[in-house]
């Protein structure tokens, strides 16, 4: 487990498919879905014609917790939803979540902090269950 400045990460032992697969349900074990899925390689592809090693955003979102934030401050949207990363680079996969608190830090509102204070501890284990 690695702790980024503004991200949680976690390098795994299986395929990048098997990752994203367990992430997604680790996700929705832990009251998130997925509202979007970039498969950032294949993007690159298209535009540049390079090839990238494989990435993916995947935006999880538990609503609840973003209505709560919304009802909060109408333009957190902007730093919604939570995106979570899968990516692999010289054959290593990692898996890698935005930290709620960071995020949420340029917003200066304390019910907001409270909201994110609730979001990431639930990404952070599903970052570890998967």
């Amino acid at each position: 487990m690695n702790n980024a400045q503004y991200g949680y990460r976690k390098e795994v032992t299986y395929t990048f498919n098997e990752a994203i697969e367990k992430i997604t349900k680790s996700l929705n074990e832990n009251g998130f879905g997925i509202i979007s899925n970039i498969d950032i390689a294949q993007k690159i592809k298209e535009k540049t014609g390079e090839d990238f090693e494989n990435y993916v955003i995947l935006g999880a979102c538990n609503p609840k917790l973003a209505l709560s934030a919304l009802k909060v401050e109408t333009e957190v949207g902007l730093l919604l939803p939570c995106n979570v990363i899968v990516y692999e680079k010289s054959g290593q996969v990692t898996v890698s979540a935005i930290l709620p608190s960071v995020a949420m830090g340029f917003v200066d509102n304390p019910a907001l902090e409270a909201v994110a204070s609730e979001v990431e501890p639930k990404l952070k284990t599903a970052i570890n269950n998967c």
